[in-house]
């Protein structure tokens, strides 16, 4: 493998993680939204 291929491959396997933390986030923010609508609901449920 050349320098080129390994510094490719540790690239993208840093990028896949920081993907991967980025998803992390986003969901973790979208359950958190869920959770907020649903606690704000009230009587009426809006």
């Amino acid at each position: 493998m050349d320098e080129t291929a390994r510094r490719r491959a540790r690239h993208t396997a840093r990028t896949a993680r920081i993907n991967r933390d980025a998803d992390r986030r986003n969901a973790a923010a979208a359950l958190q939204r869920a959770l907020d609508r649903r606690d704000n609901g009230g009587a009426t449920g809006h």
